[in-house]
């Protein structure tokens, strides 16, 4: 697996039809980091995350390992929410090995690279199933695991367990949390989890609201892994982000009239 690459965001501006989704946003992200970004609904988080990737054009630069992304790479793989991603109809492993096959990996290695990062997520069993065969749980993890083949530097998922239920969040949160660690890949997550963040972030990035929202705080998470999010030190990352998105909600709410200026 490549090891994680820097990313650096300079005065990022995104807009659509004049429209100004994010303003000025400014942001290092050092190799091998795990960043989570964080704000209110609609402030451009997974629109950011779509620059990074290079499938939104922006003004303002990018760069990725130090050099400028002008779109898409193998570089950067992303997990997406949805873990209908996966095309059906083929196998958990063709969907892994689908990557090196479009880039004319010979069979037999592709074969051995996809059966190898099954098996990181654990998934072995299900090489053969359909992705309808398998719950939503384990197509994410088949998801995590045909990002992973491409033996990518940065991994981007936006929101990739938001439509999970509780038990399979927590295990999934913790699996990746594994992988981070053995790939040294860099990541960055999207999440509207504040307990999500603190879980898994070396660093939380908040974002102000939209229109024109752009980087508010950074909060680092100075904890080991693995996480006890009952600690009095994830008590108090968590109260302090929880309050930093609440006022930018509440910002929000006053602007649309929805709630009194007098309202904390």
């Amino acid at each position: 697996m490549a090891k994680g690459v820097g990313i650096t965001l300079k005065n990022v501006a995104i807009t659509f039809d004049s429209h100004c989704v994010v303003a000025g946003a400014n942001l290092d992200i050092a190799k091998g980091e795990f960043v989570c970004l964080l704000g209110p609904s609609g402030c451009g988080k997974s629109t950011l995350l779509n620059v990074i990737a290079g499938f939104v054009p922006a003004t303002g630069v990018v760069t990725a390992g130090g050099h400028q992304v002008k779109g898409p790479g193998v570089d950067r793989g992303i997990v997406f929410q949805s873990s209908e991603a996966l095309f059906p109809w083929l196998t958990v492993r063709e969907n892994v090995e689908y990557g090196a096959r479009i880039r004319k990996v010979p069979a037999r290695e592709r074969q051995a690279a996809a059966l190898e990062y099954l098996a990181m997520v654990g998934l072995s069993h299900a090489a053969d199933k359909l992705p309808s065969q398998l719950s939503g749980g384990m197509r994410q993890r088949a998801q995590i695991a045909r990002v992973l083949a491409n033996e990518p530097s940065v991994i981007l998922m936006d929101e990739p367990f938001g439509a999970l239920d509780a038990q399979t969040r927590e295990i999934l949160q913790r699996e990746v949390a594994r992988i981070w660690r053995a790939t040294g890949t860099t990541i960055v997550f999207v999440t509207h989890d504040i307990s999500e963040a603190v879980l898994l972030a070396d660093r939380v990035v908040t974002m102000t609201a939209g229109p024109r929202a752009t980087i508010k705080n950074i909060v680092r998470v100075d904890m080991e892994h693995p996480r006890d999010l009952a600690s009095p030190r994830a008590l108090e990352i968590e109260k302090a982000l929880r309050e930093d998105i609440s006022a930018e909600v509440g910002r929000t709410l006053r602007a649309q009239g929805l709630i009194s200026e007098n309202v904390a």
